[in-house]
């Protein structure tokens, strides 16, 4: 297996899906990165020389954020909403939806499993 910004990347894999196993890197991205690089994006990664991988290290590392630090810097994206305490920051705390979705329904992958409130018993009826 190919290592590209500290990550394996499978080898009978198209170079333009296996990019995509990277953190931060999509579909599109993979094809530009592999266009600045000279490469073909039907070539598979086993079929790579060592000279093509240093190209697409050397594309990767100068034009895009990965893997920890592009994690480190959503954390602190988010740290800084939080102590700002903006209504996105608020949303975050609360763990709820920050992009405006409803939440009398829904949402339940961000809120977790319903927690069911029980009722007091009614008295019986004289």
């Amino acid at each position: 297996m190919a290592r590209v910004a500290g990550v394996e990347i499978p080898n009978n894999k198209r170079s333009v899906i296996a990019l995509t196993y990277i953190f931060g890197i999509g579909h599109s991205s993979a094809a530009a990165i592999l266009a600045k690089a000279g490469l073909d994006e039907n070539k598979r990664v086993k079929d790579l020389t060592e000279d093509e991988l240093n190209r697409i290290r050397a594309v990767i590392d100068a034009e895009y954020q990965t893997e920890g630090n592009l994690r480190s810097d959503i954390r602190m994206n988010i740290k800084r909403l939080m102590d700002i305490a903006c209504y996105r920051g608020l949303r975050h705390r609360r763990s709820l939806p920050a992009r405006g979705q409803r939440t009398r329904t829904n949402s339940r992958t961000r809120k977790g499993p319903r927690k069911t409130i029980a009722n007091k018993k009614k008295a019986p009826a004289k």
